[in-house]
């Protein structure tokens, strides 16, 4: 008779969700499904509010990443105003973007993801944790800290607090960077840069204990999407869709954001509360796609940065067309951090950072509104529609997080049935299923709503119901 495990909740990320894995009569795995089980509906309570407040409700959705709701949802309502906004106002939307994603890819790789591979599978789960990595490295934990505080830093210094700034409005932004502001972003950049190149040659190090979980935790076929300028370059708040497959080749390209609806379907599944986009011209579920760093990399030409560039290189050495391991977004998104360093050094002395022409005043010119740019976490797309008066009538999120859905069960599939056999549950192994959801650093509360304990109690039965292994995690 089938039986079942299930790990609830899983633990070390952002937000509340539970796997199961399905078990045949010889303790072979069948299946496995990641669940969100909470529900939140942001898209549902924003109907009949002006879309004007729009930019300061979305941030709300999350603390974790509120820069990157804030800046789709400006630029949909750029969108809907029919306006280009000044360029001023672009380069600074995009350096708070950039200090987004350091900070986010700096919790998720030092706090969250590198207690496993840096201390051991088979760390005890007391140990095993970002407190165990300080007392084990406290340099590179120290070094974790303030590269995510430089990322905080930069979004508080343009939009004054650190979470949820309301400071991009519809049609630009509301300050420009002080003077003070830059100078200190320029003081701090040498130690980041410092930071993130430590980072990657220690993590480098690693992989070649790890190759069993780069071959095991997500490594299937799959396409990839994420933006891209017109010369195929890196892209982290405008430009075009794109989509390749596991080969590396190009299937669509320079796909407006507005047209977004021709690629991109929605399925909604019984077991979980996160909706499963899929590339449209292929169906579902055929169509499974993956975004986020390990997207980006593969679908862009190059990084845009000389020393990410040459990261990327080595990076690319992991696959052959597409890097398909999802354990490999550790490395991608330490790439990133490395180019939004560069990024922010490149632009930090560039005049227009300190103008005050920072707007574009206009009404209401069009009843819908598309907006995306890259979160840390993949694609975010924010589509609104609006009456004469700009009264929301309906608002759809595609969120990273949800994009993945599809890849998320196929990983935890695939790492439990190459782990998991017999009546037992190991706790290494219980770690590595959860690992498994931790590498695309999924953020829950973009769909749902993070509520409940952190303990972990895993039951095992047998065909008569019998309780053949338990393991609990306080």
């Amino acid at each position: 008779m089938a039986r079942r495990i299930l790990i609830d909740p899983v633990t070390r990320i952002e937000g509340h969700a539970k796997i199961t894995i399905h078990l045949d009569g010889a303790g072979n795995v069948s299946d496995a499904r990641f669940h969100v089980v909470e529900f939140r509906g942001f898209e549902k309570f924003c109907e009949g509010r002006p879309m004007w407040e729009m930019p300061s409700i979305t941030p709300r959705i999350c603390g974790i990443c509120p820069v990157s709701h804030l800046l789709a949802s400006a630029k949909a309502c750029d969108a809907i105003l029919a306006v280009r906004i000044p360029l001023a106002a672009e380069n600074l939307r995009r350096l708070m973007n950039l200090g987004q994603i350091i900070q986010s890819h700096a919790l998720s790789f030092f706090h969250l993801s590198a207690p496993d591979f840096l201390l051991g599978w088979e760390t005890p789960p007391q140990a095993r944790n970002v407190f165990g990595l300080i007392r084990a490295n406290p340099d590179l934990a120290r070094g974790g800290i303030r590269l995510r505080q430089f990322g905080q830093e930069v979004i508080e210094l343009l939009g004054g607090q650190k979470i949820h700034p309301a400071w991009a409005v519809p049609g630009g932004v509301r300050e420009p960077l002080t003077d003070e502001g830059r100078q200190h972003i320029r003081t701090r950049l040498p130690e980041a840069l410092e930071t993130a190149r430590h980072a990657i040659q220690l993590f480098r190090k690693t992989l070649g204990q790890h190759e069993r979980e780069i071959q095991v935790f997500g490594r299937f076929p799959s396409l990839f999407l994420g933006l891209a300028n017109e010369e195929g370059l890196w892209e982290h708040y405008d430009g075009f869709l794109r989509f390749v497959d596991a080969g590396g080749n190009v299937i669509a390209d320079q796909v407006d954001v507005s047209q977004y609806r021709d690629v991109i379907g929605e399925a909604v599944q019984h077991d979980s509360y996160l909706k499963s986009p899929y590339y449209r011209p292929m169906g579902f579920p055929e169509g499974i796609y993956r975004v986020g760093p390990l997207a980006r990399l593969n679908v862009c030409k190059e990084m845009g940065t000389p020393l990410a560039n040459g990261e990327l290189e080595r990076f690319r050495s992991f696959g052959r067309g597409a890097v398909t391991s999802s354990f490999l977004y550790h490395y991608a998104r330490l790439i990133e951090i490395l180019a939004c360093i560069e990024r922010i050094q490149a632009m930090i002395d560039g005049p227009e950072l300190l103008s005050d022409r920072l707007r574009a005043d206009a009404g209401i010119n069009k009843l819908e509104g598309i907006g995306a740019s890259e979160a840390p976490r993949g694609t975010l797309f924010h589509h609104y529609h609006v009456d004469e008066d700009g009264l929301i009538q309906k608002v759809n999120m595609i969120i990273a997080t949800g994009q993945n859905n599809l890849a998320m069960n196929r990983t935890v599939a695939q790492i439990a049935r190459h782990y998991i056999q017999g009546d037992t549950i190991p706790e290494a192994m219980l770690n590595r299923v959860e690992a498994g959801i931790r590498a695309y650093d999924p953020c829950l509360s973009c769909s749902t709503h993070a509520d409940g304990s952190l303990a972990l109690k895993v039951v095992l039965l047998g065909p008569d119901g019998a309780v053949l292994d338990e393991v609990r995690r306080e």
